[in-house]
């Protein structure tokens, strides 16, 4: 589904602009900047109406992470979850002996070994974005809580048409993923999520009452209730009803971490990501890579360092409260792992994460604020569990946990995964450009790599730079490419690596963003999604 001759204009607004995958949720943001919201606000009615508008990606049974610039400086949340007390390696492979495949997250192996479940209980943690929600408008908010809640319900109560490539892919969960799932944890999803039998089609007005009285009950108590209310509860019986580990004191006992952003310097430009959990980490080495080069990158050298940064976010990024994570950015260590770009496609080790199911987006407001903010479930509609009558999801987050003994991001008791979602900012010399995103697993530093490289190398504006095509690097010297870069593929074939082109909804992730100028905001979204950027 290539949109390459057909680009998109970028959008110019004076006062403040939102950019994400589904219009109408962007359609929310803007109304609340409009009522006199600012960006944070605008980023949580955002992010609150995509769990109803585009539920295979996230939910609000997701996690949440996101980057806030305050006007004078940046600010990070990890809004993800922790794993359940219950939850231990030794119950994972009594529950889940079948569990096999081919490497693992973080394993540098060739062999095949066991891997956590995708679906189901066990890779749930608990949900982090109702929690990030109420944090983000605790610290920044303007407008009550309650009143950023508004579109979303009114959208899950009287319903809303199906954009086209989200019906492609909850069509997909449907028939493909979900029909082979079996146990009574299931059976909710097929009655919230496939109503008459199929996936809603494009156009098709699909209604959640259940998602819209859970709406209700976290926007009139400022989360507690998913966390130690009726929600809560909800979700502890039908824990201990069908296998479930989460228990009233995961629930109670969680809560979001507040973050220094980490960088990395490019050609006068700073790259921000949040620290570790997250594999934010992998593009910001690759950047680092890339800037000490003599003379230009070309696209064997970015993906020789893209690959190089993976090797280690896969090997050293887990939970930092039980591993702290080496000094990966150091100068020094940059400067040897440098001299492995050679001239050739290498096979540096990593693993074999899976694609994600993920929404960003950005906001800005007229005040130079800036948000950007992205939430998931994990592998479309995450676990496939849904508690009857609450109409939402929960994220399969702990599927981000190996199973090797050894390893930093091995599964355990209260302990936060590897995360694939990061969001993205940019600065210049220390002043903000502005926050971007590209959502989609594996791809997501790989993304961020090149919209930052289509910016500060060649000028782009943000729509240009996401029309841009991509490539992907999948794992040993597999590399697939969009049917734009056909130009590039005898050159990266001489070189040793093996190339597709690949012409797929969904294959080359989503991105959006929004860059700062002297009049205002110019914001670009994703060509290949369904989205909008909105300003005004």
């Amino acid at each position: 589904m290539s949109k390459d001759a057909h680009p998109r204009q970028a959008l110019f607004a004076p006062r403040g602009a939102v950019a994400t995958t589904q219009p109408l949720a962007a359609s929310a943001g803007l109304a609340v900047l409009r009522r006199g919201g600012n960006a944070i606000d605008a980023a949580i009615a955002t992010a609150v109406a995509l769990t109803v508008l585009q539920p295979g990606s996230n939910d609000i049974g997701s996690d949440l992470f996101a980057l806030v610039w305050d006007g004078s400086r940046l600010h990070g949340l990890n809004a993800s979850g922790r794993s359940p007390a219950l939850l231990t390696r030794e119950l994972v492979l009594e529950r889940a002996p079948e569990a096999r495949a081919t490497g693992a997250l973080g394993g540098a192996q060739a062999t095949a070994e066991r891997v956590m479940p995708a679906r189901g209980w066990l890779p749930v943690t608990v949900p982090g974005a109702p929690a990030g929600w109420r944090d983000l408008h605790e610290r920044f908010g303007n407008l009550p809580f309650a009143d950023l809640f508004e579109d979303a319900i009114a959208y899950a109560e009287h319903g809303y048409p199906v954009s086209p490539i989200v019906a492609h892919h909850w069509s997909r969960a449907a028939d493909v993923v979900h029909a082979a799932l079996d146990g009574p944890e299931f059976t909710e999803w097929t009655r919230v999520f496939t109503p008459g039998g199929r996936a809603p089609r494009a156009g098709e007005r699909f209604r959640n009452p259940d998602a819209a009285r859970s709406l209700r009950s976290i926007s009139g108590t400022a989360g507690s209730s998913f966390y130690s209310g009726e929600l809560a509860e909800a979700l502890v019986r039908h824990a201990e009803r069908t296998g479930g580990l989460l228990r009233e004191a995961d629930l109670t006992g969680h809560e979001s971490t507040w973050v220094e952003p980490i960088s990395m310097s490019y050609r006068g430009h700073e790259a921000w990501e949040l620290p570790p959990n997250g594999q934010g980490i992998a593009a910001l080495i690759a950047l680092g890579l890339l800037d000490g080069l003599d003379g230009p990158a070309g696209l064997h050298q970015r993906i020789e360092a893209i690959k190089l940064g993976f090797a280690d976010a896969h090997a050293y990024v887990a939970d930092p409260a039980f591993h702290p994570v080496p000094e990966l950015l150091d100068p020094r260590y940059m400067s040897i792992r440098r001299q492995l770009i050679g001239e050739t496609a290498g096979e540096h080790p990593a693993g074999r994460p899976q694609r994600g199911g993920t929404v960003y987006l950005c906001t800005a407001d007229a005040d130079g604020r800036m948000v950007s903010l992205i939430q998931s479930n994990y592998m479309g509609f995450g676990s496939h569990v849904v508690v009857p009558g609450t109409g939402f999801s929960l994220q399969n987050r702990g599927a981000g946990f190996v199973l090797d003994a050894g390893h930093p991001n091995v599964v355990a008791p209260g302990k936060r995964p590897f995360h694939t979602i990061i969001p993205g900012f940019l600065t210049r010399g220390g002043a903000p450009v502005g926050p971007f995103g590209v959502m989609g697993g594996h791809m997501q530093p790989q993304g961020h790599l090149q919209v930052v490289l289509s910016t500060v190398d060649d000028g782009l504006d943000p729509q240009a730079a996401l029309d841009r095509p991509r490539w992907y690097w999948h794992t040993g010297r597999q590399v697939q490419v969009e049917p734009g870069l056909a130009g590039e593929i005898d050159e990266l074939r001489r070189r040793g690596h093996e190339v597709t082109v690949v012409d797929a909804p969904g294959a080359f992730g989503y991105g959006q963003a929004i860059w700062r100028t002297d009049v205002g905001y110019v914001a670009g979204s994703e060509p290949r999604a369904d989205g909008a950027a909105l300003g005004y």
